[in-house]
């Protein structure tokens, strides 16, 4: 007798569950990725972004001049460091395993609404990146996470009443 997967997935009806599963098992990848090397936070994240055009209330806390000094050959962007690949992985891991969670308890109101949350403060982080904030471009590196965020939150909004009863 071998181990039987199915009986490890979510016991709920629908995909929905299994979706969440499968996001939470990449994002749990993603976050040994990002402990492990910075080149795919890299292709995210452009190299030398205007900093001279920061939103207008920020103007008194940074200072026009704080735009990066042109990169070398092979150098990283300045976004992305040991520190930043680090903490992006920790978030990765944080949004993971509650996601895993969710994905075993989505009938349970406070987890549902937990799990949308990771979904939301994901596509706001990188839909402001790319429209305020300048530091990532539209392109592959930057659909993955747009169509994942969007998608799941969009679909767990479309079957909340399925699946808590509301």
């Amino acid at each position: 007798m071998g181990l039987d997967l199915t009986s490890q997935l979510p016991p709920f009806e629908g995909l929905l569950p299994k979706w969440l599963l499968l996001v939470s098992v990449i994002s749990l990848a993603n976050s040994i990725q990002a402990y492990t090397t910075l080149h795919y936070a890299a292709r995210m994240y452009n190299p030398n972004p205007d900093n001279t055009k920061i939103p207008s209330n920020l103007m008194q806390y940074t200072s026009p001049s704080s735009k990066p000094a042109p990169l070398q050959p092979g150098e990283l962007p300045s976004q992305v460091t040991p520190l930043s690949g680090r903490k992006w992985g920790t978030w990765t891991a944080l949004t993971g395993i509650l996601r895993l969670y969710v994905a075993y308890h989505i009938n349970e109101k406070a987890m549902f609404e937990l799990g949308m949350w990771t979904y939301g403060v994901a596509w706001a982080h990188y839909m402001s990146e790319w429209w305020v904030f300048g530091t990532t471009r539209w392109g592959v590196p930057l659909a993955g996470p747009v169509f994942i965020s969007t998608g799941s939150l969009v679909w767990m909004f479309l079957q909340r009443e399925y699946y808590l009863g509301q």
